[in-house]
């Protein structure tokens, strides 16, 4: 539809004559009303004079979207009625307070959109502009991207303006969690979380986790809030031990991070010294049964090597061989200590020497002994030596003397 400009007054063009006729007059009565204006007030008339030739249209709008989002900035204009051949579209962002940059613009039937670098491949008008919308979309947002946009459309001298704050929203980066401080019992220890990125205002918030089901719940009642994302468990107890988790928060989404704690229960020193004196005393009884074991055990085969060697009163006499007359000293004695197995005292010898003489044979006939014979033999006697009495009806035995190397033994 073909539209004209006539005296100021936008008149669509093939319409009803009645209709026609009913703008004219009212056209006619605005100028009328405008000259006798003029005529009073110099200033307003040129008001009047720019508002007959311009329709101006504006709207504002706030919008708030998260980044890496995709973001559609609305512009509704109606200049499509005055023809496409003169239509002008035009965003810009405003920088500064005085200074703007040109995003995408159409203009004789062209689309320009490689303005600004860091936009190139992410705007395009998001529907028919021609037809009444030249909305404007922006893809996968950046936190650069923020910031007043303006739309401007114009056609045959006339303007529509559009203006839209956009706020790219940001999540919060992934948060960390650390402790500070002594997990020693009575101690007080620091819950620390912090989040490197984010659109502001970012929220902190801990929570004790259960150890049933991993379900959240409030912390321990010794806790302390600090300033953001810092919590004090005072006076540190084992029932402060688990997990804690800092839940980090804004408008654009939010994100976890968790801290195990384990307090250590610190042994006083006289719990250490008290166990340090028990293994001592261990050690020490440990050492005294080894030395009386060995000291037994020493006694014991010390005892055993001095048993053969003890006499016992009532022990058998050891048998003895009977010598016959005539044979020679050193044979009887050699025979004598060959029968013999055990060291003998004055009491056993005399007792061998009296069964002796009860065993032996007796002769017919007096034994005669010489007085020389019997001195030599009673010269001859030593400490240990014996010589016991014979019978006149009994062979006469030499019973030689034993040595004294065989009694020492």
């Amino acid at each position: 539809m073909l539209a004209s400009l006539r005296d100021g007054c936008l008149t669509p063009s093939r319409v009803h004559p009645s209709l026609e006729t009913r703008k004219e007059l009212s056209c006619s009565s605005t100028r009328d009303e405008s000259r006798t204006q003029n005529l009073k007030m110099p200033t307003a008339k040129a008001l009047l004079l720019v508002f007959s030739f311009v329709w101006c249209g504006a709207a504002q709008t706030a919008i708030k979207k998260v980044a890496e989002e995709n973001v559609t900035l609305p512009c509704q204009h109606r200049m499509s009625l005055l023809g496409p051949q003169s239509l002008d579209i035009e965003w810009l962002l405003q920088v500064s307070e005085n200074s703007q940059k040109v995003v995408i613009t159409y203009s004789g039937g062209t689309i320009y959109d490689n303005f600004i670098e860091n936009m190139r491949g992410r705007i395009s008008f998001a529907s028919n502009y021609l037809a009444g919308d030249a909305s404007l979309q922006i893809h996968s947002l950046q936190p650069g991207d923020a910031g007043q946009y303006i739309c401007k459309v114009k056609n045959a001298g006339q303007y529509e303006w559009s203006y839209i704050t956009l706020q790219v929203l940001v999540k919060p980066s992934e948060p960390k969690c650390w402790t500070e401080g002594d997990l020693s019992v009575g101690e007080n220890l620091s819950l620390n979380c912090k989040s490197a990125a984010g659109t502001e205002p970012i929220v902190y918030q801990w929570q004790r986790i259960n150890d049933r089901g991993g379900k959240l719940g409030p912390l321990p009642p010794t806790s302390r809030l600090g300033s953001e994302g810092h919590v004090v468990l005072q006076n540190l107890s084992s029932t402060d031990n688990g997990s804690y988790r800092c839940l980090v928060s804004n408008e654009a989404g939010q994100g976890t991070c968790d801290v195990h704690v384990m307090v250590q229960v610190a042994h006083s020193i006289g719990v250490i010294v008290g166990a340090v004196c028990s293994v001592l005393v261990g050690v020490f009884l440990i050492f005294i049964a080894v030395c009386l074991t060995l000291r037994r055990k020493e006694t014991k085969k010390y005892e055993e090597e001095e048993t053969p060697n003890e006499i016992r009163e009532d022990a058998e006499a050891p048998k003895a061989r009977l010598v016959q007359p005539g044979s020679s000293f050193s044979g009887s004695r050699s025979s004598r200590s060959g029968s013999s197995s055990t060291r003998s005292t004055n009491n056993s010898a005399c007792r061998s020497q009296q069964t002796l003489s009860t065993q032996a044979t007796p002769r017919s006939g007096p034994v005669h002994y010489s007085h020389g014979h019997a001195e030599a033999r009673g010269s001859d006697s030593r400490p240990g030596s014996y010589a016991s009495p014979m019978k006149l009806d009994a062979t006469p035995i030499m019973v030689p003397t034993q040595n004294t190397a065989f009694q020492m033994v």
